[in-house]
């Protein structure tokens, strides 16, 4: 029997792929290298922060996994949860971790295998708002780390990466390009993508 692979990926505007000319996105790059029958949904909207991602997560996904498939989730947000609002971040760091944790007991309890992939940087804000993203990335990092959720790390990697940076320079100082979303995917896939889609555990690739 064919196993029915269903993958729900949800989070902000880097997730829905903005700023990309051939509407791939990293999602699309890296959907392309599990081969096989695979059912995607890309859950991604502009400007949402980890509170909206968790409100309305499990009535997206829900209506999208099936009882007898194989069902996964990636998770990514972040970027804009360190954006300053009248002085202070959209959420508060320890909130989005909090809301980090609330949305893997969820996947728990409906039997979703989670990947985490880290917020990528938002060359426009600045360091202040680098550094405040760094220390989230970290912070969600250790969390799922404590759960055993696979966790990809690629804030710091991105935010010194020249392809990302000219990209989102050069566009609306966020979004980068098609280069800029093939570095990002090259990061999830470097971490054990194909491994993680396929069953397995989430390791680097030659580990």
């Amino acid at each position: 029997m064919t196993r029915d692979l269903r993958i729900c990926f949800i989070g902000d505007s880097f997730v829905q792929g903005i700023g990309d000319p051939e509407f791939r996105g990293w999602v699309g790059r890296v959907l392309q290298a599990v081969g096989g029958d695979v059912t995607a949904f890309n859950l991604g909207i502009r400007r949402n922060t980890s509170a909206d991602v968790l409100r309305r997560c499990w009535r997206e996904v829900d209506a999208r996994t099936l009882p007898d498939a194989d069902n996964r989730l990636v998770v990514s947000f972040g970027s804009n949860d360190t954006t300053l609002e009248d002085g202070r971040p959209r959420v508060a760091p320890e909130r989005c971790v909090e809301n980090l944790a609330a949305l893997l007991d969820g996947a728990r309890e409906r039997g979703l295998g989670v990947l985490v992939v880290g917020p990528p940087p938002v060359v426009f804000r600045g360091e202040e708002h680098l550094g405040r993203l760094l220390e989230l990335a970290d912070a969600l990092a250790v969390l799922c780390a404590g759960r055993g959720v696979p966790f990809v790390d690629v804030t710091g990697e991105l935010a010194e990466d020249p392809v990302w940076v000219a990209e989102a320079g050069g566009g609306d100082g966020a979004h980068p390009w098609a280069g800029g979303y093939e570095r990002l995917a090259g990061l999830v896939l470097r971490a054990g993508w194909r491994r993680w889609a396929a069953g397995g555990e989430l390791r680097e690739e030659g580990a």
